[in-house]
């Protein structure tokens, strides 16, 4: 497959990423969304400014799942940071209605796709953003957010990450089961990217949806403290879920475009055909791996899968139908459009 075939599969069908932190971007730093940005001319410089609205288009993005991460230590405002980042991306659709929407269902992602406006969807990195407090949950639901990781990079009330300012492990808080439970009665999706292990199998077992791993690499493919194991892959797949392949050759295990590809087979050969989605976490301060420098360079991705004999069909997958399937497969139950 050329990069021309893999154009034209992004045109067939939605491309969906589960992972940018662009939105902080747009929060902090004011970064325009609409413009064209150009990457550093240095390649080890590259850690941000990898996604807007011109680039999506270009790589046949239909969808982009916007992280909002907050800095944990003082707690206190964390909630109302992530509300920033909201308004921020709620700004944007406002101003550029013609290119960009709110989205909230799998419905509003094939519709955007069908128009050619892209679908953003909001999450959130790291459940320290609900300050203790269950009825955040609701709140950030009512806003259409999507998406909560309950760890990132410090321990939380829910539990402690897979590495970082670390507690004493364990699983999941009592509150951090309370947490599941609350969100799949909001309707938001369960994402556990960067939580330790047995808090990942704790909130497998009790959600009642299928769960998420918005970016993550295999251990399977390269060991690595960030990344998930073969019996984590198989239990996402189990509970009707995906897991998203980070871009990120730190985790990765090599510098280039073939590593992505390595981490997105194996999981196809472990955990099957429904399970591996995209999950850059471009904007993330990551440099991205050669050959993915941004957004647009997705169907090089696309035309490198292919080139390893993975099928049209399961490419389809892979881009976009397994994110599109678990969010479905999860409506939103409080989430108000125009939040």
């Amino acid at each position: 497959m050329d990069i021309a075939e893999a154009r034209a599969l992004h045109d067939k069908t939605p491309v969906i990423d589960l992972h940018a932190d662009t939105a902080k971007l747009m929060d902090r730093l004011g970064y325009d969304i609409a413009a064209r940005h150009r990457p550093p001319v240095l390649r080890r410089l590259s850690y941000a400014g990898h996604v807007d609205l011109p680039r999506l288009q270009d790589g046949g993005v239909s969808a982009q799942v916007f992280g909002m991460w907050t800095v944990p230590y003082p707690q206190t405002g964390c909630a109302a940071s992530v509300h920033r980042q909201l308004d921020a991306l709620r700004r944007a659709a406002a101003e550029n209605p013609g290119q960009l929407r709110r989205a909230l269902t799998a419905r509003d992602i094939r519709e955007s796709h069908d128009e050619g406006r892209l679908a953003a969807l909001s999450g959130i990195e790291g459940a320290q953003a609900l300050e203790g407090d269950l009825d955040n949950i609701a709140a950030f639901a009512r806003r259409g957010v999507r998406f909560i990781g309950l760890l990132h990079f410090t321990k939380n009330q829910l539990g402690s990450p897979a590495m970082g300012v670390r507690g004493k492990g364990g699983g999941l808080t009592d509150f951090g089961r309370d947490a599941v439970c609350e969100m799949n009665r909001a309707g938001v999706i369960v994402d556990l990217a960067h939580i330790d292990r047995d808090g990942f199998m704790d909130a497998v077992a009790i959600s009642s949806d299928p769960v998420m791993v918005t970016h993550t690499g295999a251990s399977g493919a390269h060991r690595h403290w960030r990344n998930v194991d073969d019996d984590q892959l198989r239990a996402v797949a189990r509970k009707g879920g995906c897991a998203g392949v980070i871009f990120a050759p730190r985790f990765l295990g090599g510098e280039g475009i073939e590593a992505v590809c390595d981490h997105i087979v194996h999981i196809l050969e472990v955990a099957g055909e429904d399970t591996p989605a995209l999950g850059s976490d471009f904007d993330g301060f990551v440099r991205p791996a050669r050959g993915l420098e941004d957004v647009s360079k997705l169907p090089a991705l696309t035309a490198a899968l292919g080139a390893r004999g993975v099928p049209p069909r399961i490419l389809e997958k892979i881009v976009g139908e397994n994110a599109l399937r678990v969010i479905g497969d999860v409506p939103p139950r409080l989430a108000e459009a125009g939040g």
